[in-house]
């Protein structure tokens, strides 16, 4: 993206580390912490007549011991996903800030493009036909056709550029380059972190209310992560809220630990590796903003293979949580009894998960 990480060749080995950077300096320093300001989402959001809170459901009987909560955003604004409340928030706090009295025309004549391969795009699309935006997609060419008629659906511009998320991603940059319209990506890098600090902003909405329906202040807290955008919220609510309390452990795809290595090395890493059947945690670079939340405020950076998730997915789905593979890979990692044995999970533990999005 934008090229101020070093690279990290991926050895396929699985495993835990822990976070030596804790509570310390920035490890990006042209990069802001997360915002915590979960109050400016929420009275935004009052506006919004599809915002509800998604469910928090007890599924302990997963579990052979201990309490399991799952924060469910399958629900979350008819999207099926955490993301909803990202792209879609930033369009609709800039209709906010350009009148007093946003509608369907407030932001005519202005065109939003981004690079996605999921729900990030449906929200950029979402948010863009809400206020009168125009929203352009890029998509690589290994994504499906159904994702690109659902884009088409809610009124974006679907372009297929390049062969993976990087290559449409810098589609994406250079249209937004050539055509003066503003680039909304989820992820953050040097000299571009305004937008992507407003978006993580609005996934601290989904945090907030995870506290409130907590009826007891978690153990631990399991967050998957891509680029980190979800985790690096959710882990800076967290310690506002209920200071050092939980133990919070990021889970990241065996192929591509662009968190774990970053942590390791001290800095931003690109993380090269295989794909995963993680693909919206498929990340092999992480956002700068999530990676100082996360280097500040996590515990423990873990990776799963493939088969770690997929094996536990049908026993999600029984209990009434069925979701991919990257919607599950937190909850995953919390009935894994290596990692329960690894961090000293036992029967008086309150673990909270978050299951970020519907099946495909």
């Amino acid at each position: 993206m934008g090229g101020s990480c070093d690279r990290f060749t991926q050895t396929n080995v699985m495993h835990l580390v822990a976070n030596n950077h804790r509570g310390q300096s920035k490890l990006a320093a042209n990069a802001p912490y997360p915002s915590v300001d979960a109050g400016r989402v929420a009275t935004l959001l009052k506006q919004c007549p599809k915002a509800a809170p998604t469910p928090l459901v007890d599924a302990s009987e997963l579990t052979d011991s201990s309490t399991l909560w799952v924060k469910d955003e399958r629900p979350r604004m008819g999207l099926g996903s955490f993301k909803a409340l990202g792209a879609a928030y930033v369009i609709a706090r800039q209709a906010a800030e350009a009148s007093s009295d946003p509608d369907a025309t407030t932001l005519n004549g202005r065109t939003y493009v981004t690079a996605s391969a999921g729900n990030h795009g449906l929200s950029l699309a979402a948010g863009a036909r809400v206020f009168g935006a125009k929203a352009v997609v890029y998509i690589a060419e290994t994504v499906p056709e159904s994702f690109a008629t659902r884009l088409r659906g809610i009124g974006a511009d679907a372009v297929r550029a390049g062969s993976d998320y990087a290559a449409s991603m810098q589609a994406a940059q250079d249209a937004a380059a050539k055509n003066g319209w503003t680039l909304l990506s989820d992820s953050s890098w040097a000299e571009y972190t305004d937008l992507p600090y407003i978006l993580m902003e609005g996934y601290l909405q989904m945090a907030a209310e995870a506290v409130e329906q907590c009826p007891e202040v978690p153990t631990h807290i399991f967050s998957q992560a891509g680029v980190g955008g979800l985790a690096g919220a959710v882990a800076a609510y967290a310690r506002k809220a209920w200071g050092d309390a939980p133990q919070i452990i990021v889970v990241e795809p065996e192929a591509a630990p662009a968190l774990q290595a970053s942590i390791v090395a001290g800095k931003c890493v690109f993380a090269d590796g295989p794909d995963s059947i993680m693909g919206r945690l498929d990340c092999k670079e992480p956002s700068l903003i999530a990676l100082n939340g996360l280097a500040r405020d996590a515990d423990q950076f873990l990776t799963l293979s493939d088969w770690e998730v997929t094996d536990l997915l049908p026993a999600m789905a029984k209990a009434g949580l069925e979701t991919t593979a990257s919607g599950g890979a937190g909850i995953a990692a919390a009935l894994s009894t290596d990692v329960r044995e690894a961090l000293g999970i036992g029967n008086a533990a309150k673990v909270l998960c978050f299951l970020s999005e519907v099946s495909d």
